[in-house]
């Protein structure tokens, strides 16, 4: 029988297994690639980059589904997909298998992520900055366990880490199957006049200065992800000493995020001054970049990095959901996952065209002007949009 409102706990038990059956094999493709497979690491890139450009098609293609077909199918489908292509990694994982079916795999994630950020918008009882809050601490966690696990289970050979990760997504497809079949919409409305609903040139534009000022921040991230690991070797600093980094970032997230879910209220009053202070700290880490020569710089680096993490990110989630329409919910919630999952795309391929053109430096000063200017220009835009609004009541 059909609910008419999803249950928070089941939404973030979805978040967390999906994230962590993500985490069992997206880290290791490049490695797989390269050692097993005997591919060039070019080629490795060019997966994932394709991985990316169809995790971006599910992104769109789940939130115009959620808001125009049917909610629950299309969860089922985006979570079926992506069982269905990791089992049958579990006995096809050579070349040209593997690639085929991580890019399926891909599609369906981005399809199941995009739904569970649109259903986050109507959890009854809790507002959604305050759920949005929680996917994020659920999205990390599952993919520090995930991380966390693979270094486990890989020495006794990838096919276990398929097994494992088709057990989470084929788990979550019962879970899915069992408890998503909601009726989401928190005011029932006539849904032929809710369809009419079109959100107005101004809201508009503020939302896709905020997408392009996300997608700045991620290509900026990226770095951290991709090409600071050689930066920090060429300092005499160990892959080890870059790993722990990231051990740090995850430990910061999972003691801090719950401190600002519960401070919730407080920060949704203030919601445009923590997105504003979160990308200043982003860009802010870029700043410390340039001047670190010593490990301890790049431990302040990553923590001021994380701060503004979780501070912005989680945020956009809301802003966006504060000013779209009922049947646009999941098409901007799409839209984030799409901007987001571009600066992902292309983050690594920009930072190493810059770094074998000119040098570091030159990336580190970038980031920290893009991610600055793209702030001001949404802060303006706010700004601009709040003067018109008060001037037309």
């Amino acid at each position: 029988m059909q609910k008419k409102t999803l249950s928070l706990k089941w939404l973030l038990l979805g978040s967390l297994i999906t994230n962590t059956g993500i985490s069992f094999i997206w880290p290791l493709t490049t490695i797989y690639m390269h050692e097993y497979l005997h591919e060039s690491l070019t080629t490795a890139g060019i997966v994932l980059f394709a991985d990316s450009l169809f995790m971006i098609i599910g992104n769109y293609l789940g939130g115009l589904l959620f808001d125009r077909w049917n909610r629950y199918y299309t969860t089922l489908c985006g979570i079926s997909l992506a069982t269905i292509a990791t089992g049958f990694l579990i006995f096809f994982h050579g070349w040209p298998a593997y690639p085929l079916f991580l890019i399926l795999s891909g599609l369906g994630n981005g399809i199941v992520a995009t739904c569970i950020n649109s259903f986050a918008t109507v959890v009854a009882g809790r507002p959604a900055s305050y759920v949005f809050n929680l996917l994020y601490f659920t999205n990390n966690l599952g993919l520090v366990l995930g991380t966390l696990i693979v270094g486990f289970i890989l020495p006794y050979g990838i096919t276990y880490i398929f097994v494992l990760a088709f057990s989470l997504f084929a788990l979550f497809l019962i879970v899915a199957a069992i408890t998503y079949r909601v009726d989401p919409i928190k005011n029932p409305i006539n849904r032929a006049k809710a369809a009419t609903q079109v959100l107005n040139r101004r809201s508009q534009h503020q939302i896709f200065l905020l997408l392009f000022t996300l997608f700045v921040t991620w290509v900026a991230y990226e770095q951290w992800q991709s090409n600071i690991a050689a930066y920090m070797v060429a300092h005499q600093m160990t892959v080890k000493d870059y790993s722990l980094l990231w051990t740090f970032n995850a430990v910061l997230i999972v003691l801090l995020q719950p401190i600002l879910t519960y401070f919730d209220q407080f920060l949704l009053k203030h919601l445009h001054g923590r997105m504003y202070l979160g990308f200043t700290l982003f860009a802010s880490s870029f700043a410390l970049l340039l001047i670190a020569k010593s490990y301890h710089l790049f431990i302040l680096a990553m923590g001021v990095l994380t701060i503004g993490e979780i501070l912005a990110l989680p945020a956009v989630s809301t802003y966006v959901d504060q000013r779209v329409t009922l049947s646009q919910k999941g098409r901007y919630q799409g839209l984030v996952n799409v901007f987001a999952s571009a600066g992902r795309a292309v983050g690594p391929l920009v930072g190493a065209t810059i770094i074998e053109s000119s040098s570091y430096q030159l990336v580190f000063l970038l980031c920290v002007c893009s991610i600055l200017l793209a702030t001001v220009f949404f802060a303006l835009g706010n700004r601009t949009t709040g003067e018109k609004q008060t001037n037309n009541q």
